[in-house]
């Protein structure tokens, strides 16, 4: 059975843009997966660790026969396959994947959290998961995404990206 999962895609180092359509490509190219939606690519000022570059970040709409963890064992593949290192959290990278939803499910194991528990606080990724699917359900928070959008407070920088 084919469900419907959104991940969210992110770099700040290299060329963070072409990472990011690098990382698309990946995922294009992977059984079980199909890639149904691409928002536009953000630029976005990190959290966190702030003294670094700034990131590109995407979100895509796939479709997948995986379960959870198969689905997260192939992004955590493209990450190493693309030159991922380990570094401190929220620090730079080159290429990040996040399993922002599994279709409705939720999920919490010590190596997977579905729907992602950061989420619904970070612009840099609802604006672009706003830009694929504004009326998407948080099956924990009960509010869609344009919802979870419009309640974000002032701050945390994104705009869309330009050549």
């Amino acid at each position: 059975m084919s469900i419907t999962a959104f991940i969210g895609i992110g770099s700040n180092l290299g060329s963070a843009k072409k990472n990011c359509e690098q990382a698309i490509e990946h995922l294009q190219n992977t059984k079980c997966i199909r890639l149904l939606a691409t928002s536009s690519f953000y630029t976005t000022a990190p959290i966190g660790v702030t003294e670094q570059n700034w990131f590109v970040n995407a979100v895509v709409k796939i479709s997948t026969t995986y379960n959870p963890q198969e689905l997260l064992d192939n992004l955590l593949s493209i990450e190493k396959e693309m030159g991922r290192k380990a570094r401190k959290k929220w620090g730079p990278r080159e290429i990040d994947l996040d399993i922002l939803f599994y279709d409705q499910q939720i999920l919490s194991t010590d190596s997977l959290k579905i729907p992602h528990p950061e989420l619904s606080h970070r612009r840099f990724v609802l604006e672009p998961l706003n830009e694929l699917a504004p009326d998407w359900n948080h099956p924990q928070l009960n509010k869609t995404s344009g919802q979870l959008l419009a309640e974000l407070p002032p701050g945390q920088e994104v705009n869309r990206y330009s050549d």
